[in-house]
């Protein structure tokens, strides 16, 4: 039993990174300007799906729109003709509340695992005895 429980938690925490990981690409990318000829940075999105009995969850790779949001900025040196550059469409709020619900969903995670290998080892002093 604790083995199951080790291997689930795993899984969470390595869904838990990848999600943390997409959203510190946002976060250093959200002052990314391209030109209006070009795609903006596109959000980073982590799709989770639930696997199998014990075998967990994979996680998928998703991206936001290209297109961004036009900006007028005249003096930045990638404006075009008409005084515009893009940025990527991504939200500060959104991102950081993202962050928490990761942190803490990594932090659980890694309680289970402390959990599950504190009884195993509990199991095996019982079995000493």
């Amino acid at each position: 039993m604790p083995f199951d429980a080790i291997g689930i938690a795993g899984t969470g925490l390595t869904a838990h990174r990848k999600w943390l990981d997409a959203v510190s690409d946002n976060l250093a990318n959200v002052n990314t300007v391209t030109g209006t000829d070009g795609a903006a940075f596109q959000t980073r999105y982590v799709a989770i799906q639930a696997g199998e009995g014990t075998t967990g969850a994979f996680a998928s790779a998703a991206f936001g729109d290209a297109e961004g949001r036009v900006v007028y900025s005249p003096d930045h040196p990638l404006a075009d003709a008409e005084g515009y550059v893009r940025y990527p469409d991504i939200d500060m709020a959104e991102q950081m509340g993202n962050l928490i619900m990761a942190q803490r969903g990594y932090q659980a995670s890694a309680a289970v695992v402390d959990r599950a290998r504190e009884t195993y080892l509990a199991g095996i002093q019982i079995g000493r005895q």
